[in-house]
């Protein structure tokens, strides 16, 4: 077993094709209208449907980024786009991901270890059983952002989380230079990035070479243990 990599935000065609190449597992696309790698559903599809026929069977696992959606909406840019999954990264509760069947995955950002075990507990009803996806998604603390605030989740909240859930997918501020650190710190069953492979100022725009760079220290420190 080797360590997940989640390549986040992703804009064009172009960074999809790169991602996959680097080695990415999984790709996600954005579709929270106020997030900077906001993508229409029209068109995730365009990039979607030629990163399938030109990958085939290469081609990673897909996950829709939704922000307080409903049930609905989430099931019908799903089925449109032609997504594996669905992350639910705003306010949403256990109930919407027993609606979705599961095709979804909840992000957390617990404040503290306390709420870490009462997410985790929370939502474990309803954990996707599909061992491509996580368990849960655990990004970084903000009183008032989903996600992207580029700042990370403390070793305990992770290692909390982590010891409840059968896949954990750690997320915020992960960058080339600092994830070996918190891989062989944690050792989570999967990472996530997104501004970190990114040039600055460029949100959305990815970096072939910190793609590159990231994938390799995540599954080194992985695989040292």
């Amino acid at each position: 077993m080797t360590i997940k990599v989640k390549i986040c935000g992703i804009t064009t065609f172009e960074d999809a094709l790169a991602a996959a190449e680097a080695g990415a597992d999984l790709l996600g696309f954005n579709f929270y209208k106020r997030s900077p790698r906001y993508l229409s559903p029209e068109a995730a599809l365009a990039i979607c449907s030629k990163l399938r026929e030109t990958l085939d069977t290469r081609c990673p696992v897909l996950v829709g980024v939704f922000v307080n959606e409903g049930v609905g909406a989430i099931s019908t840019i799903t089925n449109q786009v032609g997504l594996n999954f669905a992350q639910l990264s705003g306010d949403e509760s256990s109930d919407m991901l027993r609606e979705l069947r599961g095709i979804g995955f909840k992000a957390i950002r617990p404040a503290n270890v306390a709420m870490a075990v009462e997410d985790a507990a929370y939502f474990s009803p309803h954990f996707p059983s599909d061992e491509r996806a996580p368990s849960l998604l655990l990004d970084a603390y903000h009183p008032k952002l989903y996600g992207g605030t580029g700042e990370q989740a403390s070793v305990e909240v992770a290692r909390t989380v982590q010891a409840q859930v059968p896949r954990l997918m750690l997320a915020g501020g992960l960058t080339p230079e600092n994830v070996g650190e918190r891989v062989s710190a944690i050792q989570p069953w999967g990472v996530d990035v997104a501004s970190g492979v990114e040039p600055a100022e460029q949100p959305g725009i990815k970096d072939r070479a910190k793609m590159e760079a990231f994938i390799t220290a995540a599954r080194k420190a992985f695989a040292n243990g």
